[in-house]
């Protein structure tokens, strides 16, 4: 079996052109400055993985999909999956969306979670391609391109757009976080070191993934009028409003509060000990 991955020669590609090599495939990795299409490599590979940058994935496919045929599978890893799926739905091959739901800097795939979007395969191609990410230790979740955006628009789309409005504030506060480190204990040096994180990253990456999804715009406005909310009761001083509103969300997050306690403070232990 043969595994041909355009943009393979990139770190997520390198990454998952491993996973498959470990599994037994031979794995050829295509750069992004070939025709995909006269690839030998394209044509002749039971599995087309294509893992360039979201802005670049549907023109790929749109490149590959006319010598595709009905006995290959092909597949993207980008963090949207509506309209990848439906650009690799034009070729006659069988096709599964994934999303890895971590970067490409992981030690290996232990705990990591991957979406799979099963979209038009048989039963054990599926089984087949789950199962070489479950012996690498990943947790593998199904879903339809639709769910997934639309669930990605809070996973990603608002996560990242607080976390990014975090750093903002702090800049036009004219706070860095130099001057609060000392003020700080671990437990907000975790907040803080997700901001940092975010902000060592492609900027690129989290561009597309914000601006792509049409779902994100319709997230953001709700969380624009929470905030706004949110403003009012603190600016008014109205604390009884501002505890039924807590009160009403830690109601929501029911048994999900308990573990998060348990997390963190494993968290918090192992920053003390370290």
């Amino acid at each position: 079996m043969q595994v041909c991955i355009i943009g393979g020669r990139g770190r997520m590609g390198s990454l998952f052109g491993e996973v498959f090599a470990r599994a037994g495939y031979k794995v050829v990795a295509t750069g992004r400055e070939t025709d995909p299409a006269k690839s030998d490599a394209v044509t002749g590979s039971d599995i087309v993985m294509v893992s360039v940058p979201i802005r670049e994935t549907r023109k790929v496919i749109g490149q590959i999909t006319p010598v595709l045929t009905a006995d290959q599978l092909v597949c993207d890893l980008t963090s949207l999956k509506a309209e990848p799926v439906e650009a690799m739905l034009a070729s006659r091959a069988e096709v599964i969306g994934l999303h890895p739901m971590f970067g490409p800097t992981v030690p290996s795939l232990l705990r990591q979670t991957i979406i799979m979007c099963p979209e038009r395969c048989r039963e054990e191609t599926r089984d087949r391609m789950a199962g070489i990410f479950l012996r690498e230790g990943a947790r593998v979740t199904f879903s339809t391109p639709l769910e997934h955006d639309r669930i990605m628009a809070v996973v990603q789309g608002l996560t990242h757009f607080v976390t990014l409005s975090m750093a903002e504030t702090m800049r036009r506060a004219g706070m860095s976080p130099a001057m609060t480190e000392e003020f700080t204990s671990p437990v907000y040096q975790i907040e803080l070191g997700l901001v940092g994180r975010l902000l060592s990253q492609d900027p690129g990456l989290y561009a597309d993934m914000l601006c792509m999804n049409p779902f994100v715009p319709g997230v953001l406005r709700l969380c624009n009028e929470a905030v706004q909310d949110l403003s009012s009761r603190i600016a008014e001083g109205d604390a009884e409003g501002f505890t039924r509103m807590f009160c009403r969300n830690a109601e929501d997050f029911g048994e999900y509060r308990e573990r998060s306690l348990e997390l963190t403070d494993s968290l918090i232990r192992a920053m003390v000990t370290r």
